[in-house]
């Protein structure tokens, strides 16, 4: 069985028992970041042996991990934080776990996306996730205003080094709207701000982005739309 674990994105109580259990109990876990997920085996005294699972070597652990699957061995897949698939490699190894009908089950839990989605106070009946926004400005930027339109609640990551460009490039393509950014969720430093883009950039420009970010804006809110 192909375990997908979510973990906690911040504070180490937000684990569930279940996964607890699951990360006790198997044979190997499959870890984005072995350094971090020892934290959390350390903690809850685990010590079920891990392996690494990243982005830059998916394809050949990935054939690791469906070999002890065959052979008929537990894994366990964890991200660095949160659940295994979103934004992460993830998806490849259970992509391919079911083409070679392995079982896959998920141990469900904390995620970055929906902590801040339920917190922003937006609408939540509809939304889309975005994960990462490009990298390059010319590519951001033509991706916000293809957003432009959206009528969903919309959610994206970012980078701390790259927070103010990106807010910047909010402002210019999407006309300031209102958005929520939340600054790491459930840690000791946890920030949510709810304004004009303009204000939160002015916050983080006299305050070095610190953490890891998750934006959250809707373009046909009515306080959004009040002032158009």
């Amino acid at each position: 069985m192909l375990y997908i674990v979510s973990t906690p994105i911040g504070n180490l109580k937000d684990i569930t028992l279940r996964a607890i259990e699951v990360l006790k109990n198997v044979d190997i876990i499959a870890a984005e970041d072995t350094r971090q997920t020892k934290k959390l085996t350390t903690h809850y005294g685990i010590k079920t042996p891990l392996t690494s699972y990243f982005e830059h070597n998916k394809t050949t652990k990935g054939q690791y991990i469906l070999k002890l699957l065959k052979e008929g061995k537990d894994v366990a897949l964890v991200s660095d934080a949160g659940t295994p698939g979103i934004s992460d490699p993830g998806y490849y190894v259970i992509n391919l776990a079911m083409e070679n009908k392995m079982e896959v089950s998920v141990i469900p839990g904390a995620t970055a996306l929906i902590a801040a989605l339920t917190l922003s106070g937006l609408p939540l009946h509809k939304f889309v996730f975005e994960g990462f926004l490009p990298i390059r400005q010319a590519a951001r930027k033509k991706r916000l205003q293809e957003l432009s339109s959206e009528g969903r609640t919309v959610i994206f990551y970012e980078s701390p080094h790259r927070l103010i460009r990106c807010l910047e490039d909010i402002i210019e393509v999407l006309d300031d709207p209102e958005i929520v950014c939340c600054r790491e969720l459930t840690k000791k430093f946890e920030e949510t701000k709810k304004s004009r883009t303009s204000i939160i950039l002015e916050h983080f420009r006299h305050n070095k982005p610190r953490g890891e970010f998750v934006l959250v804006f809707n373009l046909k809110s009515k306080k959004y739309l009040s002032r158009q």
